[in-house]
């Protein structure tokens, strides 16, 4: 049986990092750094605003479009795209406001991005797609499959925000959020070396990742934090606290996969059994020892628990806990 939810996890200290399994931070094959990423990389014009997104792979796999969360950019997803390109197109967007993209012409809501990841699919001639999320972009996936529900063939939730989002005292967090974005922003800025060193970078990432230093640093700096301080920032935090879709969530009816980190210390873990209770045809894995990018800090095996998913196989079961994969 699962132990029960526990609160947010606090961040760890630096030298818990020794604890750490050999599965944690170990990159996946095929290495993302051996991929020409500019000639995969793409604007479209959406809503008369420019769009970023990479667009690689082919072949008869269902095609995946991968939604970065708050204060991200579609490089948040390099340990992931290049497993999956082998079977299937993937497309991973950087919703407008972060990464390259513009700000958007209409206010930034959940909703209004849900309508961009349909209005690209559209645009990419995609009739229907695995919509994979991380956290506010587990929040835009499900809105994008209750709105458009012809789209999503498959869903997959990871650390989603949208369940205690709802509940939060709304100020604080906004100033909160806004210091340390700011901070986050000036610090990678004017220190790009910082994430060379295993110290700063786990400070820096601490309540992202469960052990930022092990992460490596070209992926803690390419994939994390050089995609902080971009303009959509505040506005995005306030659309995630302003929304509230949890009676809807019953309307989802297409498979759904959850992953979270036992030890999320932004979104709480217990927020994926309320998704699983809401979301009628959903499964939940919940990863040992891990914090709020799973897909970041393990990718082998969450690229195994995907790819296990998208194909039908091996399915995993209700109140799961997965061991990480030995070395």
């Amino acid at each position: 049986m699962a132990k029960a939810s526990a609160p947010t996890a606090r961040p760890t200290a630096p030298w818990h990092a020794q604890r750490a399994d050999d599965d944690y931070g170990r990159t996946a094959q095929p290495d993302w750094r051996r991929v020409d990423w500019p000639a995969h990389l793409h604007q479209a014009e959406i809503a008369g605003r420019r769009v970023n997104y990479v667009d690689i792979g082919d072949g008869d796999g269902t095609p995946a479009v991968f939604v970065h969360g708050l204060g991200g950019q579609w490089q948040n997803w390099l340990e992931n795209i290049p497993r999956l390109a082998h079977e299937r197109r993937v497309i991973a967007l950087d919703l407008p406001g972060f990464g390259l993209s513009e700000m958007p012409s209409e206010k930034i809501t959940i909703p209004n991005y849900a309508k961009c990841v349909d209005a690209l699919m559209d645009h990419l001639g995609l009739d229907s797609a695995a919509v994979v999320g991380n956290s506010m972009g587990g929040f835009v996936a499900s809105e994008v499959t209750i709105r458009f529900s012809e789209r999503v063939k498959l869903l997959v939730l990871v650390s989603a925000a949208g369940i205690s989002s709802a509940n939060v005292a709304r100020a604080p967090v906004l100033t909160a959020g806004r210091i340390a974005a700011a901070v986050t922003a000036y610090t990678a800025a004017q220190h790009r070396a910082m994430a060379r060193r295993p110290v700063s970078r786990h400070f820096a990432l601490a309540f992202v990742a469960r052990h930022p230093s092990r992460l490596k640093a070209d992926l803690a700096w390419e994939g994390l934090i050089k995609g902080t301080g971009t303009p959509g920032f505040d506005d995005a935090l306030r659309a995630c606290l302003e929304y509230d879709f949890r009676d809807r969530l019953p309307e989802i009816g297409c498979p759904t996969l959850i992953v979270w980190g036992e030890n999320d210390s932004i979104i709480p873990s217990r927020d994926a059994a309320e998704f699983e209770r809401l979301i009628p045809d959903a499964r939940k894995l919940i990863m040992e020892d891990t914090g709020h990018i799973p897909m970041v800090e393990r990718p082998e095996t969450f690229n195994r628990a995907l790819l296990e998913f998208l194909e039908g196989a091996a399915e995993p079961q209700t109140d799961t806990r997965e061991e990480p994969a030995a070395a």
